[in-house]
């Protein structure tokens, strides 16, 4: 098994704020690109209609997730938080008890792995 951590969370695009999300979107994967060579996977999913976001997102480890959780919470939470509204966090993986709590007072569902491989 490996140490990854991958979330999918879920949000209602809050009206009037589409295009504000969108060059924020740029904005943050541009910077978690450029800073954080632990996040592995970090993908943006607006639906069709402009309502709805799914942000996937994969570390190497549990240390890179708590990279990206400190640049989210001092760069980009605030701004985020006025364009969308979180209905849905689904974590996946090595959540050890200090992921737990950073993401807390999201609600997260937790899943652990039980049987599997990634290639």
């Amino acid at each position: 098994m490996s140490d990854h951590v991958f979330w999918i969370l879920e949000a209602d695009i809050k009206a009037g704020q589409l295009d504000k999300l969108k060059a924020l979107a740029r904005e943050m994967v541009e910077g978690t690109q450029r800073d954080e060579p632990g996040a592995l996977n970090y993908e943006w999913f607006i639906a069709d209609d402009g309502k709805s976001l799914h942000l996937y997102e994969r570390y190497a480890d549990p240390d890179a997730v708590m990279v990206h959780r400190g640049n989210f919470a001092q760069k980009y939470r605030e701004r985020f938080l006025t364009c969308v509204t979180i209905t849905k966090m689904t974590m996946y993986g090595n959540l050890n008890s200090e992921i737990r709590a950073a993401f807390a007072t999201s609600n997260p569902v937790y899943m652990s792995m039980a049987d599997g491989f990634a290639r």
